[in-house]
């Protein structure tokens, strides 16, 4: 007989998940990203800001059907290794642990650089870069975040409940503010999209947009943590992508409306990023809005800090997951007998959060890579969750999504389009470690297992094809590539290429599927009876 670890405890209520979807929603995105997105697209960023919020819903109503289906730790690492074996689990654990832990990072960064405002020993330079005092402010808070995180689900969410009211407050403040200093001009004089139509979309990948609505993922995190996951998990997802996207937009029109007809007179609105470099702060005190541009600062140190905060535990449970798939070191598959959380796993976060903040980055020189990583880890799961639909037939599904032949490869699509959106820059590096990690993977299985390599290529192959295909695709394309394929063509290569590797990834799930008998965290009973009995289990 050996000990086995306790379980998770089940005690999120549906505030608590959907405070805990908006507040991850709302960081440093919506405190830097106005200006950075305007700087690219002009007004017509309003545009790219409702195209985000369009892609994440879709992609989030997919994790809906998975997460209702099974609501477990670490979802998004899971639902793809069920449906295609350890490979795909092994790969997105590898990519999501990168953009997780890096995001945290930036969420502390940005509260660095809006408290350098007020501190400016903080920050070295007009860029944004830390001093080592600032350096060592950033750890400080990273050392709070590991005390919360190790103490207990419940008293993390209680703080992230209080968080997230003032986090909503302030931008709806703001809203309101500067949507009284509107000037309708400003949408019209230099151009509603004055640098045409791929400036839209390149603001959706590397303007912050979709790094501010990824919120997504820390809620299937936690999913074997929530009361009643079937019902629950939908309404938080869905609630916190409407409310985001509907802040979101009114936050950018008052933005484009209120910026002051002298600071456009010059260049338009290119180069605005860099003249308004913490776009509500500084437009607040170019209005005389001195209290509302203090309101924006405490906001800026808050937000960031408490978004923070969610991803430190959402990346120890992704890193908790990826051990139980059997692709990670299982040391790290353990929870804490006391407070039931991966105790391990949030101790790897804190040292990989240290690590990324180690070359001293601002906000804007992280963005563009992490946006990247984070949307990968999305694209996966409508193929996942399509697969799942044709091999596993009789999984129980609360909440079934309509139209999935429809909405599985538009999702997909759309996520590709976004991935291709980073330019070549960032893809050239990105899709080759991922696709090198993916080939390392084979063979080192086929020397331990030839059998399990066979099947792991047979049911993954499409994803090792689909990297080294978005590689070809990027580097022909017009976006930092050789321009080989022109615009609006390489948007439709990509689009066409996503569909074939849909249907492909969709009809070769893996043989050796292994589903949770019932909707508990990875299929294993004993963790019921743990819940029920409030003790550890025991198997043999």
């Amino acid at each position: 007989m050996t000990r086995q670890q306790p379980a998770f405890s089940r005690s999120l209520s549906l505030l608590d998940l959907i405070m805990l979807g908006f507040g991850a929603v709302f960081g440093s995105g919506w405190l830097f990203a106005a200006s950075h997105v305007a700087a690219i697209a002009g007004p017509a960023s309003i545009l790219s800001w409702l195209a985000g919020g369009i892609a994440v819903l879709l992609l989030g109503l997919v994790y809906c059907e998975l997460a209702a289906a099974l609501p477990e730790a670490g979802g998004m690492i899971r639902y793809p290794a069920y449906a295609h074996g350890p490979l795909l689990g092994g790969l997105l654990g590898f990519i999501t642990v990168i953009a997780y832990s890096s995001l945290i990072s930036i969420e502390i960064i940005a509260a660095r650089q809006y408290a350098g405002s007020w501190f400016p020993a903080l920050t070295a330079n007009k860029a944004g870069d830390a001093t080592l005092l600032g350096w060592m402010a950033q750890f400080v808070v990273l050392l709070g975040m590991l005390r919360l995180n190790i103490s207990g689900v419940k008293t993390f969410a209680l703080f992230n409940n209080i968080i997230t009211v003032f986090k909503f407050i302030v931008p709806v403040l703001v809203t309101v503010m500067l949507l009284l200093h509107l000037r309708a001009a400003n949408f019209t004089t230099w151009g509603f999209a004055p640098f045409g139509q791929q400036s839209i979309e390149a603001a959706v990948s590397v303007g912050g947009i979709i790094f501010a609505y990824l919120g997504l993922t820390p809620i299937i995190a936690v999913a074997s943590e929530v009361d009643n996951p079937q019902r629950t998990i939908p309404i938080a997802l869905t609630l916190s992508v409407l409310l985001a996207t509907l802040v979101y937009i009114l936050l950018q029109v008052a933005f484009i409306g209120s910026v002051p007809t002298d600071l456009l007179a010059a260049r338009g609105w290119s180069g605005i990023d860099r003249v308004l470099p913490l776009p509500f702060h500084d437009i607040a005190l170019v209005l005389g809005l001195g209290w509302l541009g203090s309101a924006v600062v405490i906001d800026a140190v808050i937000s960031p800090t408490g978004t923070g905060n969610i991803y430190m535990g959402s990346t120890a449970r992704i890193i908790y997951a990826w051990s139980r798939s059997g692709t990670f070191l299982p040391w790290f598959a353990h929870l804490d007998s006391r407070h039931h959380v991966p105790r391990r796993a949030t101790f790897l976060t804190f040292g990989l959060c240290v690590f990324w903040m180690l070359p001293f980055p601002s906000w804007e020189a992280l963005i563009g890579v992490v946006s990247s990583a984070l949307i990968m880890s999305y694209a996966f799961a409508p193929v996942a969750a399509a697969a799942l639909r044709r091999s596993a037939p009789d999984l129980h599904r609360p909440f079934r999504v309509s139209c999935m032949r429809v909405l599985g490869p538009v999702s997909f699509m759309i996520a590709s389009l976004i991935v291709f959106w980073s330019g070549w820059h960032t893809l050239s590096w990105l899709l080759s470690v991922q696709l090198a990690f993916g080939l390392v993977y084979l063979g080192v299985q086929g020397f331990r297992d030839m059998a399990a390599m066979r099947e792991n290529l047979r049911s993954s192959a499409w994803v090792l094809v689909y990297f080294m295909g978005m590689l070809v695709l990027s580097a022909t394309g017009s976006l930092g590539g050789y321009d080989i394929v022109p615009r609006p063509f390489d948007d439709m290569a990509v689009a066409l290429f996503a569909a074939v590797i849909f249907v492909w990834g969709e009809r070769t799930a893996h043989r050796d599927m292994k589903l949770p008998s019932t909707p508990t965290d990875a299929g294993v009973v004993e963790d019921i009876r743990a819940i029920i009995a409030n003790e550890p289990t025991v198997s043999t």
